[in-house]
């Protein structure tokens, strides 16, 4: 019993056995044999023990994980916040990719690895469909901005949102530390995660680089994509960031890949060679079509970015137009300097 004499006396027993010399109790008989009896039981247990685990070992060691995906355009992701981070789809470096969020996919053109389509715009059916040709599907939606036609907007308060984005009619800057703006968002992963998306790509994170007409700066940015991609890994999807150079450093752990606009033209695709070296793969966007020729570009244009050694090595380079349409111009894979 815990806390008692460890040294108690043995009371007298008048039984005659006790009194044979040479010979032990019958009590003391029973007590040897029942220690004994105890240690044989224990040494069965342990070693029964130690065959399970040894087989249980050998069974994970020798089998697959059936939610992991280990084809050459992928590899197992380790980030994340979820305790199921390992089993979260992590796209390989230098994939080849589409993005379409103008337009619901075209069963016809799917000829891509991954596929970036809008949230919104796309069912359940059609991701299915794309996954079951083998492709990954990243479905887009805007978390750093209110846009005044999408299906929930009535959800949104007018507190939640500042000035309108320049150049896009109906979209405004999102308080991004709002709680109602935030359940918004979970409610936009929750329908991600019902639709079977393998992974989101949220825009519109660096609100501190534009005049927001709101407290918008680096430190409230990492705290709202490390809350994004906390729920997003929660309900067992990958995550991407969207450009956000200046906190790539402080949240490069929680991301599988980095969605990347215009990086050439500004002279800043150096900034994400981070994610390369990480082993996550850059998607880069460039957009060199004119409004007058918005599905067409010269050999020559095309040429200048593809080749470009601004672009580092392993870049997923794609040219596209502004409407984010069908058009594309795949940018050969660079393998070298």
């Amino acid at each position: 019993m815990a806390g008692g004499n460890t040294h108690s006396e043995e009371p007298h027993n008048t039984n005659a056995d006790t009194n044979q010399p040479g010979s032990f109790s019958k009590r003391k008989r029973w007590i040897i044999a029942g220690i004994v009896a105890g240690l044989i039981i224990l040494g069965l247990a342990i070693g029964l023990g130690v065959g399970l685990s040894n087989r249980n070992s050998s069974s994970n060691a020798t089998g697959s994980n059936p939610r992991s995906n280990t084809s050459p355009e992928t590899t197992p992701s380790t980030t994340g916040a979820s305790p199921s981070a390992t089993s979260l789809w992590q796209p390989a470096v230098g994939v080849k990719w589409q993005i379409v969020l103008q337009a619901p996919i075209n069963e016809t053109e799917i000829e891509v690895p991954v596929y970036d389509i809008d949230l919104f715009d796309s069912t359940a059916s059609i991701i299915a469909w794309a996954q079951g040709q083998g492709r990954k599907v990243i479905c887009y939606f805007s978390a750093g901005s209110y846009e005044d036609w999408r299906p929930d907007a009535t959800s949104f308060k007018p507190e939640d949102y500042g000035n309108g984005l320049e150049g896009w009619e109906g979209e405004y800057w999102l308080n991004t530390s709002s709680v109602n703006a935030r359940n918004i968002m979970l409610a936009r992963l929750d329908q991600a995660a019902k639709k079977g998306c393998d992974g989101v790509d949220p825009d519109n994170i660096d609100g501190y680089e534009n005049k927001s007409g709101l407290d918008l700066t680096t430190d409230t940015a990492v705290e709202f994509v490390t809350f994004l991609a906390d729920a997003t890994h929660a309900r067992n999807m990958s995550f991407g960031l969207k450009n956000g150079a200046k906190i790539l450093s402080r949240v490069i752990d929680l991301i599988q890949w980095n969605v990347v606009e215009e990086c050439l033209q500004y002279d800043e695709c150096g900034d994400y060679q981070p994610v390369i070296d990480a082993g996550k793969p850059v998607f880069q966007i460039e957009y060199p079509t004119t409004e007058e020729k918005p599905s067409y570009v010269s050999d020559e244009k095309k040429n200048e970015i593809c080749g470009s050694t601004g672009i580092p090595v392993g870049f997923s380079t794609v040219l596209k137009n502004m409407n984010l349409d069908e058009w594309i111009v795949q940018c050969p894979a660079r393998t070298s300097g």
